[in-house]
């Protein structure tokens, strides 16, 4: 067995090390290239574009589900990418926020979290409809994946729609989440985003938790775990909201 093959073979065996590994040489390298950029494009949202460029290459090339984890030798992305890891990247962030400053936006931050995903519903239904998606279900489901890629599929099972409907809600989840990552850093000084407040509105209103701590670290690392805090209720409540609530008031008009 030549050197090459021993490589392939132990990191196989050990797919979860090698996933952490190759994940830190994605990070050096996104990070690398969000300073070339001055700060403007955060590295986070570099990363995440490169890695729907690897799960493509990895579908197109076996043709599977899971993007690159479907590559034996990339197997262990499949664990580190999952809800575990994610759940927990999540809490952790939510965990640094102080709680006197969660109590001084008061109302504010509850109507921020229903304006946001109202604002979701719509636009979904107002890109499906004149695509042709005019059931409820459909029109729901593709609306709260506009609110994030998590809510997207939770509605999406729970109202028992198609694996194509449920798919372009991932999708549209993912853009938001890319789009929220690079806009930030430049409606942060015009929106006067710069105090745990503003941050904490900012984050119910655009919910997407891994879109808005990524933008936000690019404006302010202090800033994240507010804005990352109210983003996890929003995908919380979204998933509350969305299967119920939202799903009759569709069933009224469509």
């Amino acid at each position: 067995m030549d050197m090459a093959a021993m490589i392939t073979k132990l990191f196989v065996k050990n797919g979860m090390i090698f996933a952490f590994m190759l994940l830190g040489i994605i990070m050096f390298v996104a990070y690398k290239l969000g300073g070339l950029t001055k700060g403007r494009v955060h590295g986070s949202a570099i990363a995440i574009f490169l890695g729907l460029v690897l799960a493509y290459i990895g579908g197109v090339t076996t043709g599977g589900n899971k993007g690159i984890a479907d590559i034996p030798l990339f197997a262990g992305m499949g664990l580190v990418g999952g809800a575990m890891f994610r759940d927990f990247a999540i809490v952790s962030t939510a965990f640094g926020a102080d709680l006197r400053e969660i109590k001084k936006i008061g109302w504010r931050g509850v109507a921020s979290l229903f304006f946001g995903e109202f604002i979701c519903l719509v636009a979904g239904i107002a890109v499906a409809y004149p695509l042709g998606y005019t059931s409820a279900v459909d029109l729901v489901t593709i609306g709260a994946g506009v609110a994030t890629f998590v809510v997207g599929p939770v509605t999406g099972a729970a109202l028992g729609a198609s694996s194509e409907v449920i798919a372009i809600s991932i999708a549209a989840g993912v853009v938001k989440s890319v789009l929220v990552m690079v806009v930030t850093p430049f409606v942060a000084k015009p929106l006067s985003i710069d105090n745990p407040q503003s941050a904490m509105a900012f984050g119910g209103i655009m919910g997407t938790t891994s879109g808005t701590a990524a933008g936000m670290a690019a404006v302010n690392p202090k800033l994240v775990p507010y804005a990352a805090m109210t983003a996890t209720f929003y995908t919380g409540l979204g998933c509350l909201l969305f299967p119920s609530v939202f799903y009759f008031l569709t069933t009224l008009f469509f």
